[in-house]
Parts: C-alpha cells; sequence; structure tokens
C-alpha cells in the first residue's frame, strides 16, 4: 500500500549531513518526496512509497546519521498524492 508522511526531525540535526543520508536512503528504498531544514534548527520531510518503505526511513529519521542528536520525531500521516517523481533536498535562500 502506497502512503505518505509529514515528518518533523527535531534535536541537533543540522551540520551532519541528515537530509543527505535521508536522500541517500530514499533513493535506495524508492521514497519519492523532499527534506529539508527549517530556520529554528530542525529538519522536515515528505516520505511518499510503499508502507514498509516509509516506516523504514522514518525509523532512520528517529536515529539520525553519526553526529546527529535526533530529541524528537513527529509524524503526520497523510494522503497519497503520488506527486513526487523523486526525492529531493530543498534548499532555503
Amino acid at each position: 500500500m502506497q502512503v505518505r508522511s509529514h515528518v518533523l526531525i527535531k534535536g541537533s540535526v543540522q551540520g551532519v549531513f541528515f537530509r543527505m543520508n535521508v536522500q541517500e536512503l530514499a533513493k535506495q528504498i524508492h521514497i519519492s518526496g523532499w527534506v529539508k531544514n527549517l530556520p529554528d534548527g530542525n529538519v522536515e520531510a515528505v516520505f511518499e512509497g510503499e508502507e514498509k518503505e516509509v516506516e523504514s526511513i522514518i525509523s532512520f529519521c528517529r536515529k539520525g546519521p553519526i553526529g546527529s542528536k535526533v530529541g524528537d520525531v513527529v509524524v503526520k500521516n497523510e494522503n497519497f498524492t503520488g506527486e513526487f517523481k523523486d526525492f529531493k533536498i530543498i534548499y532555503q535562500e
């Protein structure tokens, strides 16, 4: 079943290649969507794909890459849209 999750990762999660690691994993397990840094130091992402793979990438977000200190992960399940062709990092201006 195809699912969509909107995720907020709180903690010390910027400057540790968090977005790059999420993007690499997403591409490996065929997740589409995006990830971006927020001005408050947290990271936000939207994941779409098979339920098992979305759960897997959320599980990674709960740990994060080496050097990160994840404090909390807030997951909001939404309706699958299929709007994304791939997974990308959104860079703030």
